[in-house]
């Protein structure tokens, strides 16, 4: 299933079971029946339907969106074996982790802001009639080292862009494991007929200004004293890049 396709269903029920797992990521099978107050049966006789559709599924008494299977990358990053995959609700607190680790510099305030959208909603993955939110994650030993997020509006002035955030925990840097997480990103919004990716960082961030600039990015705009970080206004970078 692509973000970008519209969703419809045949009966109303099932879009209220969709509407309820989307919003809240993983949810129990026999809970979200109560909550929603459907009878067994008929409960059952929708989620298989939305399972056919793949548009849900459930793993035992769990059920989640079904996002489209995309194919998993390994690399060799500097003798350090990668794998780049979609991101599975599963990773959502090792994410948000890692995101805490490598943003601990306060340096990338729009970073900032999706972890802590992250930690508020508890759930990793969106796609609704507004918005959908797809990560792909970087994992050395199963553990996840970085992400590159992208926020896809679906108002339809908007949604042949995206905003993207990118990050590589301390520890793993200078491996080229954010290159390898940012040209993922920008295959994988093309696929979908994201035309155009953008993202801002303060001034101060050179790294990052020159890691994207480095990847074919191009400043757009500059706002000035657009942060307040600690005692100091900093300007604010625009940057984007078209697929």
């Amino acid at each position: 299933m692509k973000f970008s396709d519209d969703l419809e269903f045949s009966h109303r029920d099932r879009r209220d079971i969709y509407e309820y797992v989307e919003r809240y990521g993983t949810v129990d099978y026999e809970e979200a029946r109560k909550a929603l107050g459907m009878e067994p049966e008929a409960f059952g006789a929708h989620v298989t339907v939305l399972k056919r559709d793949g548009v849900i599924s459930r793993e035992e008494d769990e059920l989640r969106i079904a996002f489209e299977d995309i194919e998993i990358e390994t690399h060799d990053c500097d003798g350090v074996d990668v794998t780049i995959r979609q991101a599975h609700e599963d990773d959502l607190g090792g994410l948000v982790e890692a995101m805490h680790d490598a943003l601990g510099d306060r340096t990338y305030v729009v970073g900032e802001n999706v972890a802590e959208t992250l930690e508020h909603e508890d759930v990793l993955l969106r796609h609704n009639e507004v918005q959908s939110r797809n990560f792909f994650v970087a994992t050395v030993g199963g553990e996840v080292v970085g992400w590159v997020h992208l926020d896809h509006p679906e108002t339809a002035a908007l949604d042949h862009t995206a905003e993207l955030t990118v990050g590589v925990v301390p520890d793993y840097r200078g491996k080229d494991i954010g290159g390898r997480l940012l040209d993922r990103a920008v295959r994988w919004a093309g696929e979908q007929g994201i035309e155009k990716l953008y993202n801002s960082v303060p001034a101060t961030n050179e790294g990052a200004i020159a890691f994207l600039e480095g990847h074919g990015w191009e400043t757009e705009a500059v706002r000035e004293r657009h942060y307040h970080l600690g005692d100091d206004y900093v300007d604010e970078v625009m940057m984007a890049v078209w697929t």
